[in-house]
């Protein structure tokens, strides 16, 4: 039980599980199977941490080489603004075929964001935090250059279906951040990709000069992340049937690099863990619903996420833990004690 009590998840595991009873016991309907599909609070909670789930992903990546995106925001405003513009122009919007296409070609333009981060970084050796900065900002812009300004809607139901739609009683959304997450799993703990990532982390100079490619790495996890804050982007416009180039992932990189902290990445590089990025993911998404759920005011809610975080976060360490429960273990008898 102790080597299970210091496990550095077991933490953020607990609290996912209070945060699941809790719902529990204040929701309606927590799980429930209606039309041969999943539904409720927990299905809920699962599609709606799709897209934290995918940007978190390729965050913990680009954290992995010792960098930073806060870009991905910016990069699901213009993937989905990509895809419902041209969604828009089309005869037929229920056309499978086309809106196949058209969402590979707003990934693509996602895969050339995050190129472009990677080269600024990688190649011209701008600091991760600056060059990512830009995109934050051009991104935007950019986004709203494409929609003209204009929320875009569409009422196609094959694009719907990737944020609203059920396959084998599971929502859509939820199976494509499952697929993503096997992905990454299989190339970093199966391969020798993930030791790459953790040497380049470490220490890029070393890795370089021990012959690994460090600018092709960190070109390709920053790639890797434009991408799946691409899919993340076109999952969140599907799910709202429109293009919002302001509020399509406004602010969701603090939430990734929240989930990333709190499932034990260290944000100086180096170490990485694809699964307690997962947890933490779905914890903050957990979170949200349950403030909803116990009747928190709105305007305490962002107070009370962050006080849970906090708690969250002094669980984990062990210096804090030293520190507290270390007051109450036994002393021997005749010890004396400090003044």
């Amino acid at each position: 039980m102790t080597t299970i009590f210091k496990h550095r998840l077991f933490w953020p595991a607990a609290i996912l599980v209070v945060l699941l009873v809790i719902n529990m016991f204040t929701s309606n309907q927590f799980v429930t199977i209606r039309d041969g599909h999943l539904f409720g609070t927990l299905i809920d909670i699962l599609r709606g941490s799709a897209p934290l789930v995918l940007v978190a992903l390729g965050m913990t990546l680009v954290i992995a080489t010792g960098g930073i995106d806060l870009s991905v925001g910016s990069v699901m405003a213009i993937s989905g603004a990509v895809a419902c513009l041209l969604i828009s122009d089309l005869g037929d919007q229920n056309a499978v075929g086309p809106v196949l296409l058209i969402m590979g070609i707003a990934i693509a333009v996602s895969l050339v964001m995050g190129l472009w981060n990677g080269a600024l970084v990688a190649m011209i050796g701008i600091q991760p935090i600056i060059a990512t900065l830009i995109l934050m900002v051009a991104g935007r812009g950019i986004a709203q250059l494409i929609t003209d300004g204009q929320i875009i809607n569409v009422q196609s139901r094959p694009y719907a279906t990737i944020a609203s739609g059920f396959f084998l009683t599971l929502p859509v959304a939820f199976l494509v951040a499952a697929a993503a997450v096997a992905l990454i799993l299989l190339l970093t703990r199966r391969t020798a990709l993930g030791l790459l990532l953790e040497s380049v982390g470490g220490s890029p100079t070393a890795s370089r000069l021990a012959g690994i490619g460090a600018r092709r790495l960190t070109i390709m996890v920053y790639v890797l992340s434009g991408g799946f804050a691409g899919l993340a982007g076109l999952i969140y416009s599907a799910n709202i049937k429109s293009a919002d180039s302001i509020a399509a992932g406004n602010l969701i990189e603090l939430d990734a690099i929240l989930a990333v902290v709190i499932g034990g990445t260290a944000l100086i590089g180096g170490r990485f863990s694809i699964a307690g990025t997962v947890l933490g993911a779905v914890l903050i998404q957990a979170l949200g619903v349950t403030v909803v759920a116990i009747g928190v005011p709105s305007d305490l809610t962002l107070l009370f996420k962050a006080v849970v975080v906090v708690a969250l976060c002094l669980s984990q360490s062990p210096t804090f833990r030293a520190k507290v429960f270390g007051r109450f273990k036994a002393r021997p008898v005749g010890a004396e004690v400090p003044a």
